[in-house]
């Protein structure tokens, strides 16, 4: 499976009200393409964070999804996140490598996600469902199966190849400043739905 597709896959599983955390590099610009949106926070400049930004989040506003997508390159500079996350347990957080066992963003160097062994890492912290995949039927049967009953922290570790479409299509067109804007308003105009209910 390609990560394009995986992430194709992701946004068709996405419901309009879900938080959505991405990292910099190569997934931010492939998921701006398939689904801008000011509910995604496209995390430019901090390698690593994605998990650690998704998790606060997701003990912030408890009542609505929040989706964490990185690689392994990105996890693995943070293995700490993984610990938090399971110890915390936010049920409503989804945390979803993609896995493809280099650092795309920088140049294609390895990683070390062959020996790390993720998915037992997340099980062993205390992630509530854990999930290895290699294929977009196998991701989109999983999705079926979590869509509204289980809760979380769900982990899913998807095997995607080297390479993507990022090459061929622009950086996140945003600002900082932009990213950080949209989406503050995106989530005043939630706390604003909450307070009414």
């Amino acid at each position: 499976m390609k990560r394009y597709e995986a992430i194709k896959t992701i946004c068709d599983f996405l419901k309009r009200e879900d938080i959505v955390i991405s990292p910099t590099g190569d997934i931010s610009r492939e998921l701006f393409i398939l689904r801008d949106s000011h509910q995604n926070f496209y995390m430019m400049g901090s390698m690593g964070l994605t998990s650690s930004i998704g998790f606060g989040l997701a003990i912030c506003f408890p009542k609505k999804r929040v989706i964490v997508i990185e690689g392994d390159g990105s996890i693995l500079m943070n293995m700490g996140s993984l610990a938090t996350i399971g110890h915390y347990a936010p049920h409503n957080l989804i945390h979803i490598i993609l896995d493809n066992e280099v650092y795309e963003s920088t140049g294609g160097q390895s990683s070390v996600s062959t020996t790390a062994n993720l998915e037992r890492v997340a099980k062993s912290v205390g992630y509530k469902i854990v999930q290895k995949v290699k294929s977009e039927k196998n991701l989109r049967d999983f999705f079926r199966e979590i869509k509204s009953s289980i809760k979380g922290p769900i982990f899913i570790l998807v095997k995607v190849e080297r390479g993507g479409i990022s090459e061929r299509i622009p950086r996140v067109p945003y600002t900082p400043e932009e990213i950080t804007t949209y989406f503050q308003k995106f989530l005043r105009k939630h706390t604003r739905k909450i307070k009414k209910a």
